[in-house]
């Protein structure tokens, strides 16, 4: 019999638990409910590993939550008849499907060859489904339920890793309030800044921390069209490569942002979008650079600091950098944000109100902010020009906006209909596929040379 190491989520050892069958033990049966017992399935799956020819294997492990108050309340002879019960209810339900063991206590496992995640997560409902049927125990019903982990085989991977897998996730689930399912490589586990975060979150912030300190980190830059065709700015857009890997904004950003590093990368990108913006005037453009700020960002003492660096780092006219916030931080009214805010205009940078139009979005809040630029969110862009009431919400953001002395911008732009209308409706300048896609600072320059010659 040979025995493996590995430790629970919750400290206890398994070492007598995970532990490899003999051959005399490759058909052992749980007693009480007649299913495979741990060492019958640790077998099974070590088997459907290496003979199935239908991949990946899923392991889904099932734990009873509260199971402990059923047998302080009706003694053990109660819980076995739960028990017996569920066995009953599984085997029903997934016989021909899957293989089924009891793993000890209130916990059982499915083997199922052949099976993906969404095939996966529908059959882990199912068997949820069925543990929350009405059970009757002496003179009460029960409606029980159940904290599931679920875990699909990786290539080369062991059998014993698989399910080992499972159960982590399954604790996952329990820690979170039981009653839900959580997949392996979901689950949350402490960050390197001891931030909570789920294993894919936890590769993603290890990532940014390898970007940051070797050069993994560029912007982008999508340019602004005016009307007229003249380059209105240009925005930075950050990007993210580790080991020769692309990693989307929409990943790493929410993360950066979780665990605070979205400070650092605000700041490397405040210094690296002014000196774009000095690139582009020593090479003729007095073309503005849109730079993104984050909630984290401008909440911070140090933010006017590492303004003021970017600024005379860079020896750049302050006219051409821009910072794009939300509205909901214009309207913040805490003493650091408004001093922040006033510091930036002082320093002589524009301000420009990004994705307006989503969330709490409020014409009326448009008169108290100090933004020269109003974008409107790429929501009311997409829907033109067949949406007629979209089309006369962006009329009536653009005519506000140019009241207050805005230039009007619409944001994700992709047909020319949508333009057409957009330009009708009295919009200033147009950001979108359309035009340019994003693209690396030595591309900008050849791009915006290419249509100096046309």
């Amino acid at each position: 019999m040979k025995s493996y190491c590995s430790d629970r989520p919750d400290g206890i050892s398994q070492n007598a638990f995970f532990i490899m069958p003999s051959t005399d033990e490759m058909d052992s049966i749980d007693a009480l409910t007649g299913l495979l017992d741990r060492f019958g399935c640790l077998y099974t799956a070590e088997n459907l590993t290496i003979t199935s020819q239908v991949k990946p294997l899923a392991v889904i492990w099932i734990d009873l939550d509260r199971f402990k108050k059923i047998n302080d309340s009706f003694g053990h002879q109660g819980g076995d008849e739960v028990i017996k019960d569920l066995a009953i209810r599984f085997r029903n339900r997934a016989a021909g499907r899957a293989e089924i063991a009891r793993m000890g206590g209130d916990e059982f496992v499915f083997l199922i060859p052949g099976c993906d995640r969404n095939r996966a997560e529908l059959f882990a409902r199912e068997m949820a489904s069925t543990v929350g049927e009405l059970i009757p125990i002496g003179d009460l019903t029960l409606c029980p339920t159940a904290s599931i982990g679920i875990a699909i085989q990786d290539s080369d991977e062991t059998s014993l890793a698989l399910v080992e897998r499972a159960d982590r996730a399954m604790y996952a689930a329990k820690a979170s309030g039981g009653n839900s399912i959580v997949f392996s490589g979901d689950e949350p586990v402490p960050g390197r800044l001891g931030i909570t975060l789920a294993r894919e979150e936890l590769a993603i912030e290890s990532n940014l921390h390898i970007a940051l300190e070797t050069g993994g980190l560029c912007l982008h830059y999508q340019p602004i069209i005016l009307a007229n065709g003249q380059i209105e700015a240009v925005e930075a857009l950050m990007r993210c490569s580790v080991n020769g890997g692309n990693i989307p904004p929409g990943k790493f950003i929410p993360v950066a942002e979780k665990t605070g590093l979205v400070v650092r990368l605000g700041e490397w990108s405040l210094l690296q979008g002014a000196l774009q913006a000095r690139l582009l005037q020593d090479a003729g453009y007095q073309t503005k650079v849109a730079i993104n700020v984050s909630r984290a960002q401008l909440i911070s003492p140090k933010f006017t600091q590492a303004l003021h660096a970017a600024l005379i780092c860079s020896n750049v006219k302050p006219e051409l950098v821009e910072l794009e916030l939300t509205e909901s931080l214009f309207m913040d009214i805490s003493d650091t944000v408004q001093a922040n805010l006033r510091n930036a205009i002082s320093a002589g940078v524009s301000l420009s109100i990004d994705d307006f139009g989503t969330g709490y979005s409020c014409l009326a809040n448009l008169k108290d902010i100090p933004a020269k630029k109003l974008k409107l969110d790429r929501a009311f862009v997409t829907v033109l020009p067949e949406d007629r009431r979209a089309l006369a919400v962006v009329r009536a953001m653009t005519q506000l906006g140019h009241e207050l002395g805005m230039t009007v911008v619409a944001e994700g732009c992709e047909r020319q209909e949508e333009i057409d209308a957009l330009l009708d409706a009295g919009v200033d300048a147009i950001q979108g596929f359309f035009y340019a896609r994003p693209m690396p600072e030595n591309a900008l320059l050849d791009w915006l040379k290419t249509r100096d010659t046309k």
